[in-house]
């Protein structure tokens, strides 16, 4: 398009515009961000989870270590946030993110195992802020295998419950499911962007 075709073409758009304005659009903002009355919904919480092809474990504090022992095979690694509680991973050939590993040594690892910050059942997302037993965003984003400990009660029903509990100003890394994506003719790839493999432990009282 010459200069002065699109010259014409955005004079005759700016006239239009100019006589009829854009009529003002009310967005709609009363989402249900009232807090939770009692538990969250966790068997909800654990069907969304596992639609996204994740694998859901529901265990009681006591079976922590046992079960993410189980999920591992003989001599793995496992790379961990610096400050994760010890009695998660007793037994295990811990590499602790402390001073923070580099790229490659991420990588060598078998799987990483974190916490979370806030997981949401309306949708199956775990939300990680960077928080205790955590660890910095390229822990979990770099090993193909990452185990995940929530709590029940870190379990919120609704996406905008989910925010309120959260700080903005942390970085927020939101993990539905494996790693995943699709080329044009619709094929499933795992492991593109993140873990091709993700096991949930949904801890209850």
């Amino acid at each position: 398009m010459t200069e002065t075709a699109r010259d014409i073409v955005m004079g005759r758009i700016r006239a239009a515009l100019a006589a009829a304005p854009p009529e003002r659009v009310e967005v709609p903002r009363d989402y249900d961000r009232q807090p939770l009355q009692g538990p969250a919904d966790v068997a909800r919480f654990a069907e969304t989870v596992a639609d996204y092809q994740a694998r859901v474990l529901r265990i009681g504090a006591d079976e922590i270590a046992g079960t993410i022992a189980a999920l591992l095979p003989v001599g793995a690694t496992v790379a961990v946030p610096g400050d994760i509680p010890p009695d998660w991973v007793a037994g295990l050939a811990t590499v602790p993110d402390d001073p923070p590993l580099s790229n490659a040594a991420l990588d060598a690892t078998t799987a990483v195992v974190t916490g979370c910050a806030v997981g949401i059942a309306a949708t199956g997302t775990i939300v990680l802020d960077g928080g205790a037993a955590q660890g910095r965003r390229a822990l979990t984003l770099i090993p193909d295998h990452h185990i995940c400990v929530v709590f029940a009660g870190q379990i919120v029903d609704t996406v905008p419950q989910g925010f309120a509990a959260l700080n903005p100003l942390r970085p927020l890394t939101f993990v539905s499911g494996p790693s995943a994506t699709s080329d044009i003719e619709l094929e499933r790839v795992e492991g593109v962007h993140g873990p091709r493999t993700l096991d949930v432990l949904i801890v209850e009282p």
